[in-house]
């Protein structure tokens, strides 16, 4: 039996290891799953018959409330999210061909929080749908700065990590800064700025966060895996792929447009969730292989995963408070971390 399965479109094909469809089928499963069993588990829990019921709107109208109204938007938040960040750390390893990177690690999801909160402390009176913008423009100015700080004849994987490294904590502290000296900002906009860098998707709704969040992912999701073949070409080096015909610099740049867009838009809505996109691909290869066709979609499936049940035991272990999901993310990420520079210390 052959191990490819193929799609094939008017301008693209697919070719997808049947390994990598059950894995994604599997993760799919998992992910519904773990929906209905956070929008189950709460102050009042809720069955999960009871919440397939409502669903299908064949159930109580309590708890039909509570699920539609405040349980759904934070859940599907979280895989929307999740995945964003996921796939977006997937890419920046692809591109910089360093295992050791994420765009929360090198400084990206640090220029897209400074760039929320100078929204929140200066631009809240504008619409809400305008923050994912300056997300965006904060996580590019990152990246540049980054990108021009770690060029010497060329960029070391050792050397990215390390300027990232110092460019995060030097953002992180711009941003705190700008939160504290900010004197004629109202107490209510420094506490969600704070709450903020930490990450937490507590407190999203429908039309503020959801319907702001889905278009961008619903764009820039389908153009990641649609660029996924040229990651695989470029991790052959520069010359092969050149030889090959791909256009190396103009897809990369492509690609890292992408990957900053993701993090900046998934930071915009779920604040300075960290790790997730250090995490996720490093375990979707372990599961597929290196062919980012399968390490994109399973690496979001994976990262929606980690935040879903991060969130679930953030807003239900010690109840009634609600502690931040970023919290728990850290605390796997962190020594995660660790143990992959160990692994790489004398890569460079």
């Amino acid at each position: 039996m052959n191990k490819w399965i193929t799609l094939r479109g008017r301008k693209h094909s697919f070719q997808l290891d049947r390994r990598t469809l059950m894995v994604i089928v599997m993760l799919l499963i998992a992910n519904l799953a773990a929906v209905v069993i956070c929008v189950g588990l709460g102050s009042k829990t809720i069955n999960p018959i009871d919440v397939l019921l409502t669903f299908v709107g064949q159930g109580d109208s309590s708890d039909a409330m509570i699920i539609f109204s405040l349980r759904l938007p934070r859940v599907l938040i979280a895989v929307m999210v999740g995945s964003a960040l996921a796939v977006s750390g997937a890419l920046l390893q692809g591109i910089v061909r360093n295992p050791l990177t994420s765009p929360d690690i090198i400084g990206i999801t640090g220029g897209a929080s400074l760039g929320t909160v100078i929204f929140i402390l200066y631009f809240s009176h504008i619409s809400i749908r305008f923050m994912p913008i300056s997300a965006v423009i904060g996580a590019f100015a990152a990246a540049f700065l980054i990108y021009l700080f770690a060029y010497r004849k060329g960029i070391t994987p050792l050397r990215l990590v390390l300027i990232g490294i110092g460019m995060a904590t030097a953002l992180t502290a711009v941003t705190y800064m700008l939160i504290l000296t900010s004197s004629f900002t109202p107490t209510a906009v420094a506490v969600k700025a704070f709450t903020f860098m930490t990450g937490s998707i507590y407190g999203v709704s429908w039309d503020r966060d959801f319907w702001t969040l889905l278009p961008w992912l619903v764009v820039l999701f389908p153009i990641a895996l649609i660029y996924a073949r040229h990651l695989n070409v470029q991790e052959l080096g520069d010359e092969v792929a050149t030889s090959v015909g791909s256009s190396v610099q103009i897809k990369r740049t492509i690609l890292l447009i992408i990957s900053v867009a993701l993090a900046g838009v998934a930071v915009a809505i779920g604040g300075a969730i960290n790790f997730i996109g250090l995490m996720a691909p490093h375990i979707a290869r372990k599961l597929v292989g290196p062919s980012y066709g399968g390490v994109i979609p399973v690496s979001a499936l994976i990262g929606s995963l980690v935040l879903l049940l991060s969130d679930l035991i953030a807003r239900t272990a010690f109840l009634p408070l609600d502690i931040p999901a970023g919290v728990f993310t850290a605390a796997i990420g962190a020594p995660f971390f660790i143990y992959l520079l160990y692994r790489h210390r004398n890569r460079s």
